[in-house]
């Protein structure tokens, strides 16, 4: 070594500047064995939430919780991470909910892969901004190549398609509903809302969506300022998809009455039943009326990555628009989603400028700028990347065995309620949903007996089980995305149901 040369880390070190003052809670490299001691500390209480939970709730009463918190003084700072962490566990962590568990069978959240959590630790140490590359770099070609890869699997051409990711499924919803409407009125009318607001006719758009469909579109609409009245729900079948023969009608219908159709929504996986929509037919009547159709897969995208179950699907290709959910069905920390459309083209309808970010002058080629997709989200996390660390380390195959494991799981349970007379099973399902009741013949009121077990399971903390109302009538539901959960599992569930059930008569 030349005498004027430093070894390789005293010249990385020398080239670092170093904190003075009382900046030790900095995420800096002066303080990494800081960070590295809160982070370790931390991860033991992750490890205690993990061995400790053997169910998924501890049925404390919201009263009570409520009052656990308020009672905090947050202008009174701790003396250490031992004694933050007593109190986090205290008032969060022993009364979190424990998706992972088998005795979860709530709602839609699924349990979480170990890369996707590695992927987190970078998320949030880094923490880049995903809307403009010189504050994410190799990120934002990151989150354009996952884009592409699910756009891939939707069926459309990465050449072709685009998309971005966002918070959540609501949100992608929400993007596309305004295509729906700003495209059409483009195309229409020549007019550009996002300039001059709504058209005179806006008054009389219609969208259609089944009665079942996500409560984000009536939600949607109302923030686009279309007003809830813009959604017209077409009643389901037998299965609670939508009805087709309806649809057409119902489109008649509204034009009769002088209403514009301006997009159809359909769902693959409905919330309640984890149906999908006939997608083919209503891609068929979609085009025939030259209007758009938006798939919300959110739930539904679980089949994307199924050999077994992709024909599912059949008909999500002709779709201008996709919401996927990848917290739902990818087995991905909260929030990891995004919304694809099919003509990249399109999405230029929700570009903004601001010279501060992606000044109109700026070559998009040379310096891509995320923020050009997004609706509402300028700082945005790289969530990207969990999913990326994902697919990686387990590939899609592993993915879709777990797919398919919580789908034949779904199905076995099926049979196993029809096969019990104590049960009644509302629906079959293409995904993981089952709706079902308790029953027994001396009890007139099924609906004070269902909701009392519901509470019984909740308030022990034993099982979680949902919830929900099909005309009229409470039905408890099983919704199942944890590949871990065994049928054995089930049948210790349903016993225990079917024993708060028969105490039903004597704490009445």
């Amino acid at each position: 070594m030349n005498n004027n040369q430093m070894p390789a880390g005293d010249i990385l070190g020398a080239s670092l500047p170093h904190i003075s003052g009382n900046f030790g809670n900095i995420f800096h490299s002066d303080n990494y064995d800081h960070y590295r001691s809160a982070v370790k500390e931390t991860l033991d209480l992750v490890g205690t939430f993990l061995h400790r939970n053997d169910k998924p709730f501890s049925g404390i009463e919201a009263k009570e919780m409520k009052g656990m918190v308020q009672q905090i003084d947050l202008n009174q700072k701790l003396s250490s991470y031992q004694e933050l962490l007593q109190e986090v566990d205290t008032i969060y962590v022993k009364h979190a909910t424990a998706f992972h568990l088998p005795q979860y069978v709530a709602h839609l959240n699924c349990p979480i892969v170990i890369p996707a959590l590695a992927g987190e630790i970078l998320v949030s140490a880094i923490n880049s901004s995903q809307d403009t590359y010189d504050q994410s770099a190799g990120g934002t070609f990151m989150e354009r190549k996952l884009i592409d890869w699910t756009a891939e699997q939707l069926g459309y051409s990465a050449e072709t398609s685009d998309g971005v990711f966002t918070a959540g499924g609501s949100q992608s919803n929400l993007m596309g509903l305004v295509m729906m409407r700003d495209c059409f009125s483009q195309k229409r009318y020549n007019h550009n809302i996002k300039l001059d607001g709504l058209p005179q006719e806006a008054g009389r758009f219609r969208i259609f969506v089944s009665d079942k469909s996500h409560f984000s579109n009536l939600k949607n609409a109302s923030i686009m300022g279309l007003g809830e009245k813009c959604i017209v729900k077409v009643p389901t079948d037998e299965r609670f998809c939508m009805d087709i023969s309806l649809l057409k009608k119902y489109i008649k219908r509204e034009e009769q009455l002088g209403n514009i159709p301006i997009g159809i929504v359909a769902t693959a996986g409905t919330t309640d039943f984890g149906n999908v929509d006939p997608l083919e037919d209503i891609a068929n009547i979609a085009e025939q009326y030259n209007i758009w159709m938006h798939v919300d897969a959110a739930y539904g995208c679980a089949l994307l990555l199924s050999e077994k179950y992709r024909h599912l699907l059949n008909g999500i290709e002709r779709a201008d628009s996709v919401t996927i959910d990848y917290h739902k069905s990818f087995f991905q920390p909260i929030s990891s989603s995004a919304f694809i459309v099919k003509n990249k083209r399109e999405l230029r309808i929700l570009k903004h400028h601001a010279d501060y970010l992606n000044p109109a002058e700026m070559d998009e080629e040379e310096i891509p700028a995320q923020i050009n997709k997004s609706i509402i989200q300028s700082t945005r996390r790289f969530d990207a990347l969990k999913l990326w660390f994902t697919l990686r380390m387990m590939g899609k195959e592993q993915l879709s065995e777990y797919t398919d494991t919580v789908i034949d799981l779904t199905k076995d349970v099926a049979s196993m309620i029809n096969e019990n007379a104590d049960f009644e099973l509302l629906s079959d399902t293409d995904l993981s949903v089952l709706v079902f009741r308790y029953i027994r013949t001396d009890i007139e009121d099924l609906n004070a007996l269902n909701q009392y077990i519901k509470m019984k399971l909740f308030y022990s903390g034993e099982v979680l089980v949902a919830s929900t109302k099909v005309d009229g009538n409470f039905y408890l539901k099983f919704t199942f995305l944890n590949p871990i959960t065994t049928t054995e599992d089930v049948h210790q569930i349903l016993n225990k149901i079917k024993a708060h059930g028969e105490d039903f008569s004597t704490a009445n």
